[in-house]
């Protein structure tokens, strides 16, 4: 109180009670605090509501495709919209498309394969060329982060012919190879991480690291990677998911030769006939290591963003 009596001679009557109201507003977590402050504020019940709509709403398409794999395709053909009770044919349907001859197998672990090679070398490249676009100054800086960005606008499929044409030069055409080198890097990786980075990331550790003796590499490794961990973990997801579910050029440069697991599925479909409980256990099978990943690495994923949100 000695402080608000100094500033009610110093600044006046109106800074005085400015002040005496600002020291006797509680602050979160504090003992005794209102609920409506910090971490003790509960939401509402139309937040749950909320929540529980957006739940529903994204889990009903795979729903949807556990009910129609779990059925057959008389079933389906007389009745299109299933009931939302499963029929129990899901792991039969399942038995059936592992032992189909789409390779299933081999399918699942060129899959593995790529998005795993795909997801490491993204996060590597991208964080160095982050930390390159954030932290270091050097000629044409500005404008060849804004060129690496405005290759983001250019769609994928112009690049196709050349890439391919690429492709059958070196002679890639059906090996795996071909899909995991173009995944290498990409511009939204180094984007991301160029953002996360410039704010994340202050010169003061860099420079003590230099002071310390470091080079480069090793204020790289030990500097700006660790702080890079909570956005280098959702980029990881990020490239992850998206080659895991890549058709397109998978289907293009592998064929059905050496497939991922997306084009060995399509395989499911017949040429007069669609097998539409099959085609949906394919689909089943195919997201549920997906799921996986998101079980395993979600807490870890949710600790990191909210590490890397503190400030101290």
């Amino acid at each position: 109180m000695n402080s608000v009596a100094a500033i009610e001679q110093t600044a006046g009557r109106g800074a005085a009670r400015a002040a005496r109201r600002r020291l006797n507003r509680p602050q979160p977590g504090a003992s005794g605090s209102s609920t409506a402050w910090g971490a003790d504020r509960r939401p509402s019940w139309l937040s749950y509501v909320l929540l529980g709509l957006v739940l529903l709403i994204s889990a009903y398409p795979l729903w949807f495709a556990v009910l129609l794999a779990s059925s057959d395709a008389a079933t389906i053909a007389r009745n299109p919209i299933p009931s939302l009770i499963p029929q129990g044919r899901l792991l039969e349907n399942i038995g059936l498309v592992i032992s189909s001859d789409i390779n299933f197998w081999p399918a699942l672990w060129n899959s593995i394969l790529v998005a795993v090679i795909t997801s490491a070398s993204v996060v590597i490249f991208s964080t160095l060329a982050g930390y390159s676009f954030a932290k270091l100054n050097f000629r044409g800086r500005g404008p060849l982060l804004v060129f690496v960005i405005a290759t983001m606008a250019v769609p994928t499929q112009l690049g196709i012919v050349p890439l391919f044409i690429v492709m059958s030069k070196l002679g890639w055409i059906g090996q795996l190879q071909a899909v995991i080198v173009p995944g290498m890097v990409t511009a939204f990786g180094v984007f991301w991480m160029t953002q996360y980075l410039r704010d994340a990331l202050p010169y003061e550790l860099i420079e003590a690291a230099r002071v310390d003796g470091c080079s480069m590499i090793r204020t790289f490794w030990h500097v700006a990677l660790p702080a890079a961990r909570p956005a280098a973990a959702m980029l990881a997801l990020f490239t992850f998911v998206g080659s895991w579910t890549n058709f397109f050029w998978p289907f293009i440069v592998l064929g059905p030769t050496n497939p991922t697991l997306p084009v060995a599925l399509q395989l499911l479909q017949a040429s007069y006939f669609k097998d539409y409980s099959l085609i949906m256990a394919g689909v089943v099978v195919a997201t549920i290591p997906l799921l996986l990943v998101f079980v395993v690495a979600g807490r870890h994923l949710v600790a990191g963003i909210m590490q890397g949100a503190v400030k101290g």
